[in-house]
Formats: structure tokens, C-alpha cells, sequence
């Protein structure tokens, strides 16, 4: 009995570690690397500013994000004459013209254009357009802050950043076809958060250092100049078009239903005749 003992022991522990070893192989997941958090650049190292991803510094120090916007309508003499000095003033300042539009009406013409400037002289800017005015009826302004945001999105791709470098020493180390694809599907989904906070960021950054001005265009006239000899002749031709055109919609109608009421007319007279005999 002692010497069955003394066999089997060893033998079932053998057997039980190849066991153990092959389950383990059969169900491989690649194991969810930690974030590293590495030192902070040394662009953060200014107090103020909150914690952000994996980061954990003393303290954060960026430029600040400001993003700011603009709204001015401008009553000049000449609509297209207005938008071309608002697309050079755009570009005298170092800017561009986003889009513009003119649209004809029957007293007034009027338009929009809309053009972006440095931030920075964002003040000049309004100064300039005001000056293309005979009058200014209506401006505004709005500054938004977006450093916060702009800081967390920068921790956060740090972050997403050494998580994708451990996943990459992963797949270096995967020796199957299926632990391939699982570093690789994983891999796929943090580099897709990466390109989308990498897009946002693009866009503070762009928005932030140029600012949207949305210029709105009236044409301003005298009362005198409203009325004139073509205007009113033509006035004249339409309004003679129209009577013409109801005219002849009556007399279609009387043809139409002449049955209903050339009887009753003729009825009607030769009784007037017969009542004069």
C-alpha cells in the first residue's frame, strides 16, 4: 500500500500541472496593460490647473484656450463693393474668408460674409469693419474658455499613447494566430480614441487661434432714390398685365356658362318688347 502511495503521489501531480497548463493556453486574453503614468512634460509645470488623465502633476501650465466669435451687421452703400473691403481687411490681418453670399431683393440688396482672424487682434479686427460703415446697427461678442477641456484631452492621449505602446510589446509577444488578433482588436479601438481626441484637439487649437467674425450686409439708400422712371414704367407694364390677365379670365367664364344665363337675358327682352307693343 505504501509503495502504491509513494507511486501514484508524484504521478497525479504530473498529470494535474499538464492539465492546468493546457486550459490556461486554451483560453489566452491578453492581459489589460495599466496606463502608465510617466513624468509630465515640462510645458506643465505652472499651478492652476486641475489633474487631468494618468497625469499627476504639481501643477499644469498651458497657454490658455480662448475661442472667440464675433457677430457685426453693417449698413453700407454698395453690397458687393462691402464684401470685397471685408475680404481684404481679412486678408491685410493675416486671415481668410470662410464663405459669402449676396442675395438681390426688390428695394434692398443684401449679404453675409463670414471670415476668420488671428485671435489676437480679434478687437482690431472689429475696428477695421466698423469703418467700412455708414452706420452699425448691431455687433456681439463671446469668448469661450476651453483650457480645461484642451488640458484633460492632452492627458488623455499621453495616456491612450503608452497604453498603445504596451499593447504593441503584447503583440510582439503573442505566439498564436488567436492572441494576435485580440492584441490587434484592442490595439484597433485605443488607436481610434487616439485619432478622435487628436481631431479635437486639432480643432481648439485651430478655432482658438482664429477667430469667427460673421459680418452681416444692408444696403442703405436715400428715400429719394427708391422711385424712378424705369421702376415705375415697369410697375405700369405688370399692373396692365394683370388687369389684361383677369379681363379675359371673366369672359372666359362667361363663355363657359353661357347656357345658364343667355336664355334667361333673351326671355327677359322679349317680354320688355311685348309689354312696350
Amino acid at each position: 500500500m505504501n509503495k502504491w502511495l509513494k507511486f501514484s503521489i508524484p504521478l497525479l501531480l504530473i498529470m494535474g500541472l499538464v492539465l492546468t497548463s493546457g486550459c490556461a493556453r486554451a483560453g489566452y486574453y491578453p492581459p489589460e496593460p495599466t496606463p502608465m503614468s510617466p513624468p509630465p512634460p515640462e510645458e506643465f509645470t505652472d499651478k492652476g490647473y486641475p489633474n487631468a488623465g494618468g497625469f499627476a502633476p504639481e501643477a499644469i501650465n498651458t497657454e490658455r484656450k480662448i475661442i472667440k466669435t464675433g457677430h457685426i451687421t453693417l449698413e453700407v452703400e454698395a453690397i458687393a463693393e462691402a464684401i470685397d473691403k471685408v475680404a481684404e481687411v481679412a486678408d491685410e490681418l493675416g486671415g481668410y474668408v470662410v464663405s459669402s453670399h449676396k442675395s438681390e431683393g426688390e428695394k434692398r440688396t443684401s449679404g453675409y460674409i463670414t471670415i476668420r482672424v488671428p485671435a489676437d487682434i480679434f478687437d482690431e479686427a472689429f475696428n477695421r469693419l466698423r469703418q467700412l460703415a455708414v452706420s452699425v446697427p448691431d455687433e456681439s461678442t463671446e469668448a469661450k474658455d476651453v483650457t480645461e477641456e484642451y488640458i484633460d484631452l492632452q492627458a488623455r492621449l499621453h495616456n491612450l499613447e503608452a497604453t498603445e505602446t504596451q499593447y504593441l510589446a503584447l503583440l510582439e509577444k503573442a505566439e498564436t494566430v488567436e492572441e494576435m488578433l485580440k492584441v490587434q482588436q484592442a490595439l484597433s479601438n485605443v488607436r481610434g480614441q487616439i485619432e478622435q481626441i487628436e481631431g479635437r484637439i486639432k480643432y481648439l487649437e485651430r478655432t482658438s487661434d482664429m477667430s469667427l467674425i460673421e459680418v452681416g450686409l444692408k444696403e442703405t439708400k436715400p428715400l429719394a432714390e427708391y422711385w424712378n422712371a424705369s421702376n415705375a414704367f415697369r410697375g405700369a407694364v405688370h399692373g396692365l398685365t394683370t388687369f389684361g390677365r383677369v379681363l379675359a379670365t371673366v369672359l372666359m367664364w362667361l363663355g363657359v356658362f353661357c347656357w345658364l344665363w343667355i336664355p334667361p337675358l333673351v326671355i327677359w327682352r322679349r317680354r320688355r318688347r311685348r309689354a312696350k307693343s
